[in-house]
């Protein structure tokens, strides 16, 4: 769809800029340098895997990588006061914050005979995906690139037949509504845009031989009279015993979840209409941090080989630094200890800076003078001590944690009880960001009540600021759903109290968005019909809008935002700049740029050859590194002519649908066999397809290879035992060596002498901890009881099991026999154990090839946030595989909505 001229803003006007048309001699050379294939194929990308250092003679990345990102470790008293309280699992977190980045590319010099056609790339290329992570079978005959350019152009086919059936049954439906139409002006050949509005009233996708509702979104149905709600029952002995086993869940969410009836209000049609998000609201306010603890009077902080006291205000920032000193990655970080000493050096100034044991003032004026060491050994001392106390203290330190914090967990919204997601304020302390952010190491004040503004119902009574304190403001906005905000100190950014993942409105936000997806794909086939004809537009700001679509719909490409001058230098498709893009004849695009939260975003995919000559034209000279590719363009106008196909469709939906639609598709077909660890694979591979087709891709986490060999080490002591157990038949039974063959009882080639006596210590030294750590959780038990504890003597009692077992296995190495074990040793029984192990084994091999596959792949970020949850959904129920083995306690919370929504014959 092309625009006037008049809708064409100019957008950008620093740097050099794009001629406003594009002429056919333009247009011509291009064709002669570059030849048309003639076709659009679907874009897929050429490689899968770890980026690998680069030698490029001008750098392609947009500045300040110095290094991978590494994990976070928690400083301060174990775990940081959010972290303490989070009761998230690692799963749940956001993918970038466990990815990393990458190592700066290394200049090398310039390659004379290279084939780029304007910026030089001579690359090692990263390893190109194995079939085996998209479940292929490793010798497949079909090339990998191919597979998938033909799985792909088989999903859009299928895209636009839906779509097109979708709207002649809209059309079917509505033709007595409306007026005929000439054949002059049939629906195919009206611009979306430019049509007039139909009536809603959706059919199905085209699949479903009885007529469906499916497609419409649940906001929009008109739902049947509803069945009369069956209310609570009363507390029985039973539903209690029922509760107390349900380990997972809290006493409050137990307590909220018996004393209200189930709010199905996916079902509700009324819900979401309006701005007006609430009637009635109560709740307590917000949880503040622990105020700031001195350090005992030995602890100081040590500045040029002298101990200095400093003011409180002070000393809390050093202990920022001073606790943190294990996590490398920061404190390594010239940005970072910049940052902070700047911010240090502030509060020093106001306080006086630091005092000798005599009382004179030391002024700290070089970081490189600060020694922060005894500072960080304190920390290290009582984060030992709190990791070391008894199993019952910690419990009951947790106990009064979560009785203190319990007013604050749950809020009354319309007269029902919701649970609140992070209702504590976030402590004070240094200030990491993501990636390679340039304000890493800066102080995160502490957030006080007078900085805090407040949303409660008007006659809700307003919660009590500490002591001594006012908040900032009480609001009654009942078009917001947050309860709380604030203006964090860094970036300037506010900060909301929210309800929780799991509460009605968190469920309408994620339902909007996939039925947002939902919608798209009656429209998809007209956008993309509409982009590849703008792609050959004389108007520079068309072709550059549509090129910009095609990479966002193909390569999923964020669109990007304008970035202020001190902000990450992040960027998205819209905002890509010379630098950021490579072009390698005939038809490969190379991209190299910091992405959101500052990971980087490599890829080298191919594209349709008029796609590659648009790029070229939009890199033409005098435009060099630092002028921006699509300077006609911004996420503004790109979002706004994307609105005219479709009300609220913006260029993030593109990822929703083309992941959902691509799940959808593969499970339509799927037949998943076998055990559930083989059907959670079947799912994974699924997933995984979806990631790669998407580009939900992830550097490789440094700890991989170290879970694969733990595995393996797992595996080939399931083996071991396969062997012992065998050997044990013999014992038993020496004939049944003829039997069965002397190669049925032959150790395996890998598990030599060296390595079984390895083994055997590890067993023996595992056996014994377990024991001991049986031996003291015994009496802590026997302790809180107020019964008599055991002595030591009982625990080297127990511990002569293990002797044995460790003489035992020296006989059996000097003398290479295996004595039978167990009551009643028989051949059959052992026969049986065999076949147990030998399972265990193949299920733990099935496991490893799955963790294996995903190194490379986000199936995090696909599932949580791209994925319709109801697709999960239902694949767990078509196959009967509990949903617990795709979703965990929090995300089954999070998409309890899309968990009771729908059955196994649903459709996206």
């Amino acid at each position: 769809m092309s625009s006037s001229d008049d809708d064409q803003p100019l957008v950008r006007t620093n740097g050099v800029k794009s001629q406003d048309r594009i002429t056919k001699n333009v247009d011509r050379a291009m064709d002669k340098q570059t030849p048309s294939n003639g076709h659009i194929e679907p874009g897929v990308s050429i490689r899968m895997g770890p980026v690998e250092d680069m030698d490029v003679d001008v750098p392609l990345t947009n500045g300040n990588v110095n290094g991978k990102r590494k994990s976070r470790v928690s400083l301060t008293n174990g775990k940081s006061y959010k972290e303490a309280s989070s009761s998230e699992e690692d799963d749940d977190k956001p993918l970038s914050k466990r990815r990393r980045t990458f190592q700066k590319p290394k200049p090398s010099m310039k390659d004379s005979d290279s084939e780029l056609s304007d910026v030089p790339l001579k690359t090692r290329k990263p390893p190109k995906a194995s079939a085996a992570q998209i479940g292929e079978e490793s010798d497949s005959d079909t090339p990998l690139n191919t597979r998938l350019v033909k799985e792909k152009q088989a999903i859009e086919r299928a895209a636009e037949k839906t779509a097109k059936a979708i709207r002649n049954k809209e059309k079917a439906a509505g033709s007595s509504k409306r007026k005929p139409k000439a054949e002059s002006e049939s629906d195919e050949d009206v611009p979306l845009a430019k049509k007039k509005k139909q009536p809603v009233k959706r059919a199905t996708n085209g699949v479903k031989k009885n007529e469906s509702d499916s497609d419409i979104p649940l906001s929009t149905k008109k739902m049947p009279a509803k069945k009369p709600k069956v209310k609570s029952e009363p507390s029985t002995p039973a539903k209690n015993a029922k509760a107390k086993a349900r380990q997972e869940e809290t006493e409050q969410d137990i307590e909220a979840e018996e004393d209200e009836e189930e709010y199905r209000w996916w079902e509700d049609p009324s819900k979401g209409d309006g701005t007006k998000k609430w009637t009635t609201l109560e709740h307590n306010g917000v949880v503040f941090p622990p105020p700031y603890e001195p350090l005992p009077k030995h602890v100081k902080l040590v500045y040029d080989g002298i101990p200095v006291t400093l003011h409180p205000d002070a000393e809390e920032v050093a202990t920022f630094y001073g606790s943190m000193l294990n996590s490398t990655h920061n404190v390594e970080n010239p940005t970072f200890n910049e940052n902070f000493f700047k911010d240090f050096t502030t509060y020093l100034d106001k306080t006086g800076h630091g005092k000798d044991k005599n009382g004179n003032t030391i002024k700290i004026k070089k970081f490189e003078k600060c020694d922060f060491k005894p500072i960080f050994e304190w920390f290290d001392s009582e984060r030992a001590k709190k990791k070391a106390l008894p199993a019952a203290e910690k419990k009951a330190i947790k106990a009064a944690k979560d009785e203190a914090e319990a007013p604050y967990m749950y809020c009354m919204w319309d007269g029902r009880k919701q649970k609140v997601g992070n209702f504590r304020v976030e402590p004070p302390g240094l200030f990491r960001g993501r990636g390679e952010h340039p304000k890493t190491g800066r102080v995160k004040k502490r957030v006080m009540p007078e900085q805090i503004t407040l949303n409660i119902g008007k006659e809700a009574k307003v919660p009590e600021p500490p002591a001594g304190h006012r908040w900032k403001e009480i609001k009654h906005d009942q078009e917001g759903t947050w309860l709380a905000m604030w203006q964090e100190n860094i970036n300037g950014a506010y900060k909301y109290v929210m309800l929780a993942a799991n509460s009605d409105i968190k469920g309408q936000s994620d339902f909007k968005k996939f039925e947002k997806a939902r919608e798209l794909k009656q429209h998809i086939d007209r956008i993309r019909k509409d982009y590849r004809k703008d792609l050959k537009s004389e108007k520079m700001a068309d072709r550059q809008r549509a090129t910009a679509i095609y990479l966002i719909d193909q390569f999923a490409l964020r669109a990007g935002n304008e970035k202020g001058e001190d902000e990450a230098d992040t960027v998205g498709c819209c905002s890509l700049k010379y630098q950021h893009v490579t072009l390698k004849p005939p038809n490969y695009v190379i991209f190299d740029f910091l992405g959101k939260d500052s990971i980087r975003f490599y890829d080298e995919v191919q594209v349709d050859s008029q796609v590659f000559k648009n790029l070229k034209i939009f890199k033409k000279p005098p435009k060099t590194e630092g002028d921006d590719i699509f300077d006609r363009l911004t996420t503004s106008a790109l979002n706004k002519h994307l609105n005219s196909y479709m009300p609220g469709l913006t260029a993030k939906v593109f990822r929703t649908y083309n992941a959902s639609w691509t799940m959808a598709r593969l499970l339509k077909d799927m037949k998943s066999t076998g055990t559930i660890p083989e059907k959670v694979k079947d799912y994974n591979d699924a997933n995984r397809e979806v990631a790669i087709l998407c580009n939900h891709k992830r550097t490789v986490a440094a700890s991989h290879a170290n879970s694969i060999e733990k595995m393996q080490e797992k595996i080939n002591g399931l083996r071991y035992q396969v062997w012992r157990t065998k050997q044990m038949m013999l014992d038993v039974d020496p004939k049944i060596k003829k039997k069965k063959g002397a190669e049925y009882f032959e150790r395996p080639e890998d598990l030599d002498d060296e390595w079984v006596k390895q083994h055997q210590e590890a067993l023996v030294e595992e056996q014994r901890q377990k024991i001991t750590k049986k031996f003291e959780k015994d009496n802590e038990k026997l302790k809180i009881e107020g019964q008599k504890q055991m002595k030591e003597k009982e625990l080297k009692e127990r511990l002569e099991a293990i002797d044995e077992l460790a003489k035992k296995f020296k006989k059996e190495n000097k003398t290479g026999k295996v004595e039978a074990e167990g009551k009643g040793p028989s051949v059959e029984k052992y026969e049986a154990n065999i076949d147990k192990l030998n399972q265990r084994i193949e299920t733990m091999k099935v496991q490893m090839e799955d963790k294996e596959g995903n190194k490379e792949v986000a199936l995090g970020t696909s599932k949580i946030n791209y994925i319709d949850p109801r697709l999960t959904v239902v694949f767990s129920k078509k196959f009967n595989v509990p949903i617990e083995r795709f979703f965990s306690k929090t995300l089954r919370e999070k998409f309890d909505w899309a968990i009771k929504s729908v059955e196994e014959d649903w459709e996206f």
